[in-house]
């Protein structure tokens, strides 16, 4: 089994380790004149180690077995989504998370997406490449996605709710779907998009009305802050003006590690969570939030060739999810704390500190590597 890592993707390996230096920097950074939160550098080295040995055990377990027990595991999210509605802590508005021992906590939503992932491999796998049909593989996938998507969303948590769509589309379209029904999607999609945001505008206050003995207007204040930036005065509105103002400031080469005037004043709320990206804007400048872009890229782009160079077609569906994954919460992430993209509870993947999202991103790369290391030209499972 140990003979299979001489083939694992060393520049990949290299990127990992590349991201627990920038991460452990900008975490502590972010922390180390907070007024209730500081993160040793200790700690964050411990929850790297123990993800990479997590990365390389998942790298060594054939990824064909998961879609054996697909079914099993789908199962298993759904059970953890329920319980944590009833029985998790609320943390940011949201109850999503299990309260562990020694203060550690656990998101469900986080490891679903990882699920979701292997689940609709095992759908669209079943037809080999050919072209997906409405009834037979695009409904099913829907509805995978549909039914943890609408238990992430009353948590509520819309962050991770639109990543399951994102997995969605992005494997549907490797998965060999028709243009026209493509087609019929954008339109529909874009028309629902257009009548949903009009309705939105038409009755917001009703809206609000409605939603507010639930506790559901988060999400409506966060939707405000994009759409309507110089009228709402929420702790979002405020969260996304210090964000750009602080990336501003960095200007070409940055203030300095350590050095961040809004971050060490405590005017960026969770900088060492979702705006960890202000801090490196803010310490770095533009050039060390381009060098961060650039080691995404090539991540991204090591796990497109693995996808390429796939043997298997679950495999290359499994890439494409991941990946899918990725790229729209590095976008999303960034686009928020630059006041292009609605701001959502998405952290910036393997920088921002949180022991669930790094430990579910570090298991996603171990996927793809599993990919890799698991080539022999083998029959599909499905």
């Amino acid at each position: 089994m140990f003979a299979k890592l001489k083939n694992i993707d060393i520049p990949i390996v290299v990127i990992l380790l590349a991201f627990a230096v920038i991460s452990t920097m900008m975490v502590y950074s972010a922390s180390v004149d907070h007024p209730t939160i500081h993160i040793s550098v200790m700690k964050i080295l411990i929850l790297y180690g123990v993800s990479l040995v997590a990365f390389l055990a998942c790298s060594l377990f054939d990824y064909r077995v998961l879609l054996r027990i697909a079914p099993y595991l789908y199962g298993i999210g759904i059970v953890s989504l329920i319980a944590v509605y009833f029985l998790g802590g609320k943390i940011h508005g949201a109850r999503g998370w299990f309260e562990l021992p020694g203060g550690l906590t656990f998101q469900p939503a986080e490891l679903v997406k990882l699920i979701l992932i292997i689940c609709v491999t095992a759908i669209l796998a079943r037809r080999g490449g050919d072209l997906l049909q409405v009834r037979n593989d695009i409904i099913p996938v829907i509805l995978t996605v549909l039914v943890p998507f609408l238990l992430v969303l009353i948590q509520p948590d819309l962050g991770n709710a639109i990543i399951f769509i994102i997995i969605l589309l992005g494997m549907i379209w490797i998965g060999n779907i028709k243009y026209s029904q493509v087609l019929i999607s954008v339109v529909v999609v874009v028309g629902v998009g257009f009548l949903t945001l009009t309705l939105y505008k038409t009755f917001h206050q009703s809206l609000f009305d409605l939603l507010k003995p639930y506790g559901f207007t988060h999400w409506m204040d966060r939707i405000d802050t994009f759409l309507y930036p110089q009228d709402v005065s929420s702790d979002d509105s405020y969260q996304v003006r210090n964000a750009v103002r602080a990336i501003g400031s960095g200007g070409l080469d940055g203030e300095g590690f350590l050095k961040g005037t809004s971050v060490h004043s405590n005017f960026i709320p969770f900088a060492y969570s979702d705006s960890i990206f202000v801090v490196v804007g803010e310490e770095f400048g533009f050039r060390g939030a381009a060098v961060l872009l650039l080691i995404y890229f090539l991540l991204i782009y090591r796990m497109i060739l693995i996808s390429i160079q796939s043997t298997n077609l679950s495999g290359a569906y499994i890439v494409v999810g991941v990946v899918s994954m990725f790229v729209f919460q590095i976008f999303e992430n960034v686009g928020m704390m630059i006041g292009i993209m609605p701001l959502t509870g998405i952290t910036l993947p393997f920088v921002s500190y949180g022991g669930t999202s790094l430990m579910i991103n570090m298991l996603s790369i171990g996927l793809v590597m599993s990919v890799k290391l698991h080539q022999e030209r083998a029959p599909e499972l499905f």
